[in-house]
């Protein structure tokens, strides 16, 4: 099976578009959206309930039995995070600011503190026997995004029908924790850039990310005539540097309506979606060459 990771360099470019119609066009049996931090790609994809929802562990964080707890302040006067607090004269453990480290279950006289597994999100599958995708929610401020796009990928994988051949993931924009993750054991990314000042460096950051894990790489254009020069800029680019340009979607209102009403831009006759379905037979024709290589 091979897999195809989809990702941009900031958010906003229409990467989650984009993957959902690469989704559609190529009636992918298994799929994942792997920005565990705001994933949407299931809107597109018409999945309300999970057939599968597991809870997310992230790092444990301090827990103080209060029937233990003798009130001698230690934890909360060693704690370097300020994540323990005195409220009416009991000490609690401000979640949040909690980082584990551990020092207040080392210090406590009275082992009234204990480090305990703290649900950080939510992992969800939406599977049959025909088709599979995977997706993840994280808490509002918890860590360990790469951990659960790990996860995410490595349910989707497990969970994939034997007959799979190709998969599309969804990346998480930027350059950060998730987006390493979701690089690793990917055989190609798709990168949509943006026609700007911002997106084109954002977009050089990303080739320069996954430049480091050895990923064949592509790049196309979305908004392309919001700048042409820019555009011609990031053709360039990619020219120098022997990067695949696959090619142009042009600024389409429609987009917005069609998104908005549950669909892919591949399920109505529109420019942007028209030049998405030659984008797809270009990468989709890499790809190929890329697995007769390897």
């Amino acid at each position: 099976m091979k897999q195809l990771l989809i990702l941009s360099g900031k958010g906003g470019t229409g990467k989650t578009t984009v993957a959902a119609a690469f989704i559609k066009l190529s009636q992918a049996k298994a799929c994942a959206d792997c920005d565990v931090d705001a994933p949407n790609l299931h809107f597109t994809l018409n999945k309300d309930i999970p057939s599968e929802q597991t809870p997310f562990y992230g790092l444990n964080i301090a827990h103080i039995d209060q029937k233990q707890c003798a009130q001698c302040a230690l934890c909360l006067r060693h704690c370097r995070f300020g994540a323990i607090a005195c409220k009416d004269g009991v000490y609690v453990v401000d979640t949040p600011a909690c980082e584990g480290c551990g020092v207040c279950e080392a210090i406590c006289p009275e082992k009234a503190v204990s480090l305990v597994p703290d649900p950080a999100g939510a992992m969800m599958l939406y599977s049959d026997e025909k088709f599979v995708f995977s997706t993840a929610r994280l808490k509002m401020g918890k860590g360990n995004s790469g951990m659960l796009v790990t996860e995410v990928k490595k349910r989707m994988r497990d969970s994939a029908p034997p007959e799979t051949s190709v998969a599309v993931i969804d990346g998480s924009p930027g350059i950060g924790c998730p987006v390493i993750a979701s690089l690793s054991g990917v055989d190609m990314v798709l990168i949509v850039a943006e026609p700007s000042l911002s997106g084109m460096s954002d977009m050089e950051r990303i080739i320069k990310t996954a430049g480091k894990f050895g990923v064949g790489m592509a790049v196309c254009v979305n908004k392309y005539d919001m700048s042409e020069a820019n555009t011609r800029a990031i053709e360039a680019f990619c020219k120098g540097n022997d990067i695949p340009f696959m090619g142009k979607i042009p600024f389409d209102p429609q987009v917005v309506k069609t998104v908005n009403s549950g669909r892919s831009i591949i399920d109505v006759d529109c420019p942007s979606g028209q030049a998405v379905y030659l984008i797809y037979n270009t990468v989709m024709s890499l790809l190929g060459k890329r697995e007769t290589l390897t």
